[in-house]
């Protein structure tokens, strides 16, 4: 019987097809993974980008803001990463960090909370406007599975490198993140730039979904209505009676 990771392979085949498409056409695509942590943004970019362009493909991870990045316009650093014309780019992390890391951990104040929560709609419809696709994706992973995953990072010598200090917080502050990030859901989906929960439990049904959608949703008719939809019981539009059903982890 064939594994849902033996689904991978054609999906990144057209993944391929829909870039040689994007790069011709021009195309500005952006993908924002989000999620708490060890929610698997890392492994679905792997598997996204494994046979795209490296030229033509960019994955960002911004560090902590400098003190002259902190002084700046809250979006002004990440405007040097959005895509050019035939470009692909990527973002671990985004502005969205003021969504949820930031004020669960008082990284921000509560009024840059709330000014950036009144100014992200605006600001992603600019986006949307000037042709750039934007695609939002909340990886949402149990609290069980969280443990068991944080777990393993610190005791495989091969996933050291994703330690981070704020590891052990996850679960302290997981109610917190949770309120966090129900607000900032509601708040910043809108029909342009509407978000797409992902159920991460199980990562190969994540993986084969989140390629699915993507190819849906950027990919040219001709490819993309190759594609099956994605499982919704795995990822599906947010909205915000998903706060209170049960779909999203509390």
């Amino acid at each position: 019987m064939a594994s849902d990771e033996d689904d991978l392979e054609p999906l990144q085949e057209a993944l391929v097809r829909f870039q040689q498409h994007a790069i011709k056409t021009g195309e500005r695509d952006l993908i924002i993974f989000e999620g708490r942590d060890a929610a698997g943004k890392d492994g679905a970019i792997k598997r996204l980008t494994e046979y795209l362009s490296i030229r033509a493909t960019r994955v960002t991870a911004l560090p902590k803001p400098t003190d002259r990045e902190r002084s700046q316009w809250y979006f002004q650093r990440y405007v040097d990463h959005l895509p050019a014309a035939g470009e692909l780019v990527i973002f671990n992390r985004s502005w969205y960090n003021r969504g949820g890391v930031e004020p669960v951990m008082g990284f921000c104040t509560l009024e840059e909370h709330e000014t950036f929560l009144r100014d992200v709609p605006v600001f992603e419809d600019m986006l949307v406007r000037s042709g750039v696709q934007v695609v939002k994706l909340w990886l949402d992973i149990s609290r069980g599975e969280q443990v068991k995953r944080l777990e393993a990072r610190r005791t495989d010598p091969l996933k050291a490198l994703k330690v981070s200090p704020l590891d052990a917080l996850a679960q302290e502050k997981w109610d917190a993140y949770s309120t966090a990030r129900d607000e900032m859901l509601r708040r910043t989906h809108s029909e342009v730039s509407p978000w797409y929960v992902v159920h991460t439990d199980m990562k190969p049904l994540a993986r084969i979904a989140i390629l699915r959608h993507l190819l849906k949703v950027l990919a040219p008719p001709e490819i993309a209505d190759k594609i099956p939809a994605p499982d919704p019981g795995v990822l599906y539009r947010f909205e915000p009676a998903a706060i209170t059903d049960g779909r999203l982890e509390h």
